[in-house]
C-alpha cells in the first residue's frame, strides 16, 4: 500500500510505501517543477510506522505557512510514468482484486486506476489541456487496465512456474520480458531508482483458478495465458511475423496443478506450457467493410525465411527442444486462401530443417480441423493423440516445493535438491520412511506451438485437448490417479472445457473483437444445432463490425 502527499508549496510529491506487515516503511520524493525531466529520489532509510509519520509531521510543520502537507490518494502500486506533449503523468493502481494464489503468493487483477499529472509548472498547464494532449490521454486510457491485466507482488507471474523454480531470479530483468506490458511505462522510474519496489509488472491475457477434485482429493487448477507485448494488436492489423521474428497474437498458455493443502505446508506442484501464434510468414489481410473474408496476401520479401528462423530460434531459447508445430488450417478450398499459407508454411519448415541437426529439427504436423469439425468428439480425440505425441517428446514439469516467505517471495527448490540427495544415501532404509521422501523433479523441454489463421477458435480447441491430456499426466505424477489419462466420463472433462472455453473467449475478444467460435465445445455438450448456428452468426457479425470500424483506434491505443 502506498500513500501520496504534496506539501503546500507543491514542489514535490511524497509517496509513502509500506510492506504487507506494516513493519517496513519507505519514502519516495517526486519533483514537480521540472516538467522536461522525470526526477525521482528514494530515501535510503527504512522507517518504522512511528518514524515515518513523524517525518511527515515535520514536513507538514515546515510547510504550514503555505498550507502544510496534503493527502492526494492511496494506491497499490505504480503502473508507470508517461509523457506526451506536456507534463509527465503517473499511473496508479487504485483498487485491486485477488484472483488466485500460487504457492502462497497472491495474484491480483486491477479494478481501478488513476492518472495524476506530475508537473506543477505554470508553463505546462496550458499544454496539459490542449486538444492534442487530451487526445493522447484518451487514447492511452482506451487500453482498459481493469480488463484482463494481472500482477503479483511476490511471484514472477510473467514467467512460467518451471522458470521461477529453476532460476530463482530477482532484479530488474523481469520487466524486460515479452509479457510485461508496462515495461516502457516503468523504464523511467526503474532507471532512476535501480529497483522495482514501487512498481508492479502487469501481464495481459487470462488468469483463472478453480478448485477441482478427483478420487476424493481436492486440487487447485490454474490456467494462465500471457499475451506478448511485441507485435501486439488487432486481428487484421497485426498478422504474421515482423523482421525481428515476433508474431502476432503470440500467447503462452500455462496449466498449473497443485495440492490443496494448508498454507505453509510442502506441496506437490506441476505445470505444462504450450504456445499459440500467427503463422510466422510475411502475410496480411486488408480490412474491408464490404467483405467478411478478405483475401490473404502473401509477401515474397523473405525468400530465405530469415524472420521465420528468428521466430523459431526465439521459441527454442524460451522452451528448449523439440518445437512441435500443429498447423490446423484448411487443406483444400474452392478459392485458395488458407491453402496459400499452408503450402508456404510447409516450404519454410522444410527449408529451415535443412540447416538443423536431426535432434533440433522442427516437428511439423498438419491437420485440417475445419474439415472434421462436424464430428466434435472424434476431432478432440484426434487432437488428444497429437497432444499425447507432443507430451511424450516434451514431458511436463513436476516437483515438490516449500512455499518461501522471504520478501522477494520466490519459490525455493533447495529443499528438493537436499532431499533428493538424501534419497540416494538412504535408499536401503525402512520403507516406513518412504512417505517422507521427495519424488525426483521432472522438467519440460520443448513446446507444442499451435496455429490456425487467427489462432483463436480452432487453436483453442486444440489447446484444450492438449490441456486435458496434460492434466492426466500431472495428476498421475502427483499420485492422484493411477492412469496417465483422464476418463472421458469424468466430471473433469467438462470442468476443464469450461475453463478453456472462457480463456478462448477472453483471448478472442482481445485480438478478434468477439468471443470465440465455440462450435465444437457446444456440440460436445449436446446443445441444440440451431442455437449454435445462431450464436456463431452473431459472433461473426460482431467480429466483422469491430474489425472494420473500431480496430484502427484500438491498434493506435496499443501502439501508444
Amino acid at each position: 500500500m502506498q500513500h501520496l502527499y504534496f506539501p503546500g508549496v507543491q514542489q514535490n510529491f511524497y509517496m509513502i510505501g509500506r510492506d504487507k506487515n506494516q513493519t517496513v516503511w519507505r519514502v519516495l520524493k517526486i519533483h514537480r517543477l521540472d516538467s522536461s525531466e522525470l526526477t525521482i529520489l528514494e530515501d535510503p532509510t527504512t522507517y518504522s510506522e512511528f518514524e515515518c509519520f513523524d517525518l511527515l509531521r515535520r514536513i507538514h510543520d515546515g510547510n504550514r505557512s503555505t498550507g502544510g502537507l496534503n493527502f492526494v490518494t492511496a494506491c497499490y502500486g505504480i503502473v508507470g510514468f508517461v509523457k506526451f506533449l506536456g507534463p509527465y503523468y503517473m499511473l496508479l493502481i487504485k483498487k485491486r482484486r485477488k484472483i488466485g494464489a500460487i504457492c502462497g503468493h497472491n495474484i491480483y487483477a486491477v479494478t481501478k486506476t488513476e492518472m495524476i499529472p506530475i508537473s506543477n509548472s505554470p508553463d505546462q498547464s496550458n499544454v496539459a489541456y490542449s486538444k492534442n494532449e487530451k487526445r493522447y490521454k484518451k487514447l492511452l486510457c482506451a487500453v482498459d487496465l481493469t480488463k484482463d491485466f494481472f500482477f503479483s507482488y511476490s511471484y514472477n507471474v510473467m514467467h512460467s512456474l518451471q522458470r521461477n523454480v529453476r532460476k530463482n531470479e530477482t532484479g530488474l530483468g523481469h520487466y524486460e520480458t515479452m509479457f510485461v506490458w508496462n515495461e516502457f511505462l516503468t523504464r523511467g522510474i526503474r532507471n532512476n531508482l535501480n529497483n522495482t519496489l514501487w512498481t508492479v509488472a502487469l501481464v495481459y491475457g487470462f488468469f483463472k483458478q478453480v478448485k477441482l477434485s478427483v478420487s476424493g482429493r481436492d486440487f487447485m487448477f490454474t490456467l494462465i495465458a500471457r499475451r506478448s507485448r511485441h507485435y501486439a494488436g488487432t486481428r487484421y492489423l497485426k498478422r504474421g511475423v515482423n523482421e525481428k521474428g515476433r508474431v502476432a497474437n503470440d500467447v503462452e498458455t500455462e496449466q498449473i496443478v497443485f495440492e490443496d493443502v494448508p498454507e505453509g505446508c510442502p506441496t506437490q506442484i506441476s505445470s505444462v506450457v504450450q504456445n499459440r501464434g500467427s503463422i510466422p510468414l510475411f502475410w496480411s489481410q486488408e480490412t474491408s467493410r464490404l467483405n467478411l473474408r478478405p483475401d490473404i496476401i502473401l509477401s515474397k520479401k523473405d525468400p530465405n525465411y530469415d524472420a521465420t528462423r528468428l521466430h523459431f530460434e526465439n521459441l527454442e531459447r524460451r522452451y528448449g527442444n523439440p518445437i512441435i508445430i500443429l498447423n490446423l488450417i484448411k487443406r483444400c478450398e474452392n478459392k485458395p486462401r488458407e491453402t496459400i499459407l499452408r503450402a508456404e508454411f510447409a516450404n519454410s519448415i522444410r527449408f529451415l530443417n535443412k540447416s538443423l541437426t536431426e535432434e533440433d529439427r522442427l516437428r511439423f504436423l498438419h491437420w485440417d480441423l475445419s474439415r472434421h469439425s462436424r464430428k466434435a468428439t472424434k476431432s478432440v480425440a484426434v487432437l488428444g493423440r497429437v497432444a499425447d505425441y507432443a507430451l511424450n517428446l516434451t514431458g511436463i514439469f513436476y516437483c515438490q516445493v516449500t512455499p518461501n516467505c522471504r520478501p522477494e517471495g520466490l519459490l525455493n527448490l533447495s529443499c528438493l535438491v537436499q532431499n533428493d540427495e538424501k534419497l540416494g544415501k538412504d535408499a536401503g532404509n525402512d520403507k516406513q520412511n518412504s512417505s517422507e521422501n521427495v519424488k525426483p523433479p521432472m522438467f519440460q523441454n520443448g513446446v507444442l506451438r499451435t496455429n490456425c489463421i487467427d489462432c483463436l477458435d480452432r487453436t483453442n480447441v486444440a489447446q484444450y485437448a492438449h490441456g486435458l491430456m496434460a492434466l492426466g499426466r500431472q495428476l498421475h505424477a502427483m499420485s492422484f490417479i493411477e492412469s496417465h489419462t483422464i476418463d472421458q466420463n469424468s466430471p473433469l472433462v467438462d470442468e476443464l472445457m469450461t475453463v478453456y472455453e472462457e480463456m478462448g473467449d477472453t483471448l478472442a475478444l482481445q485480438y478478434g473483437g468477439s468471443a470465440a467460435h465455440n462450435k465444437i465445445f457446444c456440440q460436445m455438450r449436446g446443445q441444440w444445432k440451431a442455437a449454435i448456428q445462431s450464436q456463431e452468426f452473431f459472433r461473426t457479425l460482431q467480429r466483422y463490425y469491430r474489425n472494420a470500424y473500431l480496430d484502427a483506434e484500438k491498434q493506435s491505443a496499443i501502439n501508444l
